[in-house]
């Protein structure tokens, strides 16, 4: 059965104390013993994560985190990894008991104000206690959207769906299109997909999954080719296609044999205005010409997979940006959920088209980056620079072409 990817999946994160019945909540509403439950408190250590369509919310993946209140070195390193969920979340569930409500609770409900995430409080165990009346005025003081639930009952499981579809935030519901709003019905769209090493055997990566799904969605229709194939494929057209997109690998080639009446872009940039913003991407890949012997360079991967010989991120953009720059750069790499906590120190973030991470996680690396005074930019978009075509690549998308043109 096909299902829908993670990066394009509401996420919820159940925090709060040790002990408190985060783990038997998340049992309850998925329906299975995915975290383990112990009166000792602790039990969890990583963050436990589970996958499953929900009526009417549709795909969910909800997040079980280590107590907030987690003690010794070790406590400090869980507390971490649930703080680092934080960055990906749409949403936040506060568990706690009934009657009692602390400095810990008040520390959670500041961050997620301050991090503008949506949250509720879920008040549980009240098959063993009884919320009173000054407890739950502390509640309501604090979160605008609560719900007292038994996990060992079941009672107001279907309320607690309810309450989330309440607080879903406008911006993962409008989320933007990866390419049908620069499609009519009836449009041809032509897909260029290598099939190199890193292709894997037997399928297509995900963005290209997502273009052609987006195409069909939208009533148009998309033509796939190979590198090779493109110039012949665009020949036979009776008319031409209203958009050529390819792989950021191959846009040197793309953009020669695309004629200059037809708009090129590639599947990077274009999960860069899915994923994150396009606009200041662009504007940070103009660091590229303002690098100095020295300066480090961040290459960020969203995934983890093992690197070939020619590995985009670890092998072909650190050669373009050496050859392009003349310098003696410092080109460090990170991956998967390792995003270093001393971003400060570099002069760029060169992130990848962050097909695996959702919406929220890739907008938090942003601001992270922009509040360290460190510019970002992706994969496509450096690449497209440093292969000398970014104009033609962003020409189907003139406001971000302004903030990379814009001096000021």
């Amino acid at each position: 059965m096909t299902q829908t990817p993670k990066g394009l999946r509401l996420h919820v994160g159940l925090f709060g104390r040790r002990n408190v019945g985060k783990s038997s909540l998340m049992n309850l509403i998925t329906d299975q013993a995915m975290s383990i439950v112990s009166e000792t408190p602790g039990t969890t250590t990583d963050p436990v994560e589970k996958t499953m369509e929900i009526q009417p919310l549709g795909p969910v993946v909800f997040i079980d985190t280590a107590g907030i209140d987690d003690e010794g070195s070790l406590g400090e390193a869980r507390i971490k990894q649930t703080l680092h969920v934080m960055q990906k979340i749409d949403i936040a569930i506060l568990v706690v008991e009934p009657n009692y409500w602390g400095s810990f609770e008040e520390k959670l409900t500041e961050l997620f104000r301050e991090k503008a995430i949506a949250f509720m409080v879920v008040c549980t165990k009240i098959d063993q206690d009884i919320p009173q009346e000054p407890f739950m005025q502390t509640v309501r003081e604090h979160a605008a959207t609560w719900l007292e639930m038994s996990a060992k009952t079941g009672e107001n499981k279907e309320r607690f769906f309810e309450k989330i579809q309440e607080i879903i935030p406008a911006s993962w519901i409008k989320q933007p299109s990866l390419l049908g709003d620069l499609v009519g019905e009836g449009d041809v769209i032509v897909l260029v997909v290598p099939i190199d090493l890193q292709a894997p055997k037997g399928r297509l990566i995900l963005p290209q999954v997502q273009a052609i799904r987006d195409i069909l969605d939208h009533d148009a229709c998309c033509l796939v080719v190979k590198e090779r194939e493109l110039s012949y494929m665009l020949n036979q057209l009776k008319s031409p296609p209203k958009l050529v997109v390819c792989d950021s690998q191959c846009v040197l080639k793309t953009v020669a044999d695309t004629p200059k009446n037809v708009k090129v872009t590639t599947f990077s940039i274009l999960m860069a205005r899915l994923k994150g913003d396009l606009n200041t991407l662009s504007q940070g890949a103009r660091m590229i010409h303002s690098l100095q012997n020295g300066d480090k360079v961040l290459i960020a991967e969203a995934c983890t997979h093992h690197a070939l010989e020619d590995d985009i991120g670890r092998v072909k953009i650190p050669r373009w940006l050496r050859q392009y720059s003349g310098l003696d750069l410092v080109i460090e790499h990170c991956s998967g959920k390792d995003y270093p906590a001393n971003i400060a120190d570099y002069k760029l973030i060169i992130h990848c088209g962050a097909c695996t991470l959702n919406r929220q996680g890739m907008l938090s690396r942003l601001n992270e980056a922009q509040k360290a005074g460190v510019a970002i930019t992706n994969y496509g978009i450096a690449i497209s620079v440093l292969q000398g075509v970014l104009h033609r690549s962003l020409e189907p998308f003139p406001l971000a072409l302004m903030a990379y043109d814009d001096k000021e």
